[in-house]
């Protein structure tokens, strides 16, 4: 593809000995927190949706790729043409019931096939534990919901939503003696297990709770800003107000959705 080329070479041209001093200086490391703001700026445009804002978004993302890919050349590792190579080899030996003569009935079979042929490749053969895989560096929440996903490929689960349900009553029973008792430590712990329940109970039922969360971060933002709105058109601050009123600015504000 001519633009994608014409990318690298312009990537490349930006690394040069009389290139940009910024882009000079930049390493994998370095280009760790941008690769993150980007992704996220690219997941915000979706939620948007916003087509034209999306396609700006995306372009940032490819050039994070493009950008390490150059880094990994002049290190004589690999470039953005081998990149795509791989990319592209693994996608048609992942989809054998598109490029192969495999058949299948549904997309969770896809899946499960898709998580078999994972554990066939080379980079599969380090692994020990069916947890490998899930990255430490994932948000907790996300990290949780793929750690769960995997000890259930291989049967440690719940045989349905109830015995999940039953276990965050149990967290919670658990998280009560702990704040009875004092101490801080347990109470981190059994908040942390309470937590990693309610995940499982999102799990069988297909919600990420990661987008969920956030979702509710979203209204929870929309609703408060309605209320500093209401407050201030009656004359008040906030701190003014004791929880009754806050209360009903809250009401109304969930009204007006």
């Amino acid at each position: 593809m001519k633009e994608f080329d014409e990318l690298v070479d312009i990537m490349a041209r930006l690394r040069a000995d009389d290139g940009c001093p910024w882009d000079r200086e930049q390493t994998h490391e370095t280009l760790r927190p941008y690769f993150l703001e980007e992704t996220y700026e690219a997941l915000e445009a979706i939620d948007s949706g916003d087509a034209k804002k999306l396609c700006g978004e995306l372009g940032d993302v490819v050039l994070q790729v493009v950008f390490h890919a150059q880094i990994a050349a002049e290190n004589g590792e690999y470039s953005a043409r081998d990149v795509l190579a791989r990319i592209n080899e693994k996608l048609r030996y992942r989809h054998p019931h598109v490029f192969g003569d495999a058949s299948v009935r549904d997309s969770d079979e896809v899946v499960d096939n898709w998580e078999q042929l994972k554990l066939l490749e080379p980079e599969a053969s380090h692994r020990v534990s069916a947890l490998d895989g899930v990255p430490d560096i994932l948000p907790a929440l996300k990290r949780a919901f793929a750690l769960q996903k995997k000890a259930a490929k291989v049967g440690f689960d719940w045989p349905d939503v109830e015995g999940s349900r039953a276990k965050v009553r149990e967290e919670e029973a658990e998280l009560e003696e702990a704040l009875a008792e004092g101490d801080r430590d347990r109470v981190a712990d059994e908040f942390g297990d309470l937590l990693f329940a309610l995940v499982n109970v999102a799990r069988f039922y297909k919600i990420d709770p990661e987008d969920a969360l956030r979702r509710t971060c979203d209204r929870f933002t929309g609703r408060f800003e309605k209320v500093e709105a209401g407050a201030a058109a009656e004359g008040h601050d906030l701190r003014d107000l004791d929880i009754e009123q806050l209360d009903a600015l809250w009401e109304a504000a969930k009204k007006e959705e």
